[in-house]
């Protein structure tokens, strides 16, 4: 329980500190850590709508009693850990997920998409399906 507190304190805190990405800045980020061209507007679209480009994000509990965590919305009942140790299958603190540098948050993307498509993400779901993002400018 201290470490939910202090993970939330944390955030209220990285939300005066965390980065607000741009579309091309997101671009930019995405294809630093090498996600493919050819399925960018989709990573574009995805993020948009997941967090609106918030690196620091929380989302709220959901019916489960999980959350999602960061840029891409990665919930913390199967990939993250909720305590000080990296666990579950990406094997990273939730806290990892919600910091400036995505690198963490960007590895885990791929693997939940290597598993199960951009259909894991209720915003792509709903939202990108046959609507993307114009990225041409960047």
């Amino acid at each position: 329980m201290k470490f939910l507190v202090v993970l939330l304190s944390l955030a209220v805190f990285l939300q005066c500190e965390a980065k607000l990405l741009n579309r091309c800045e997101l671009v930019q980020q995405l294809r630093s850590h090498g996600f493919p061209e050819d399925k960018m507007r989709d990573w574009v679209c995805l993020v948009e709508n997941e967090s609106s480009g918030r690196t620091h994000k929380i989302g709220k509990v959901n019916k489960n009693g999980s959350r999602d965590y960061g840029l891409f919305q990665i919930n913390d009942k199967y990939w993250c850990s909720n305590t000080s140790t990296p666990g579950k299958d990406c094997n990273v603190t939730c806290a990892d997920l919600i910091t400036d540098d995505i690198t963490k948050a960007a590895k885990c993307a791929k693997k939940v998409f290597k598993r199960h498509g951009f259909r894991a993400w209720y915003g792509w779901r709903n939202k990108c399906q046959g609507t993307l993002p114009d990225i041409s400018s960047c």
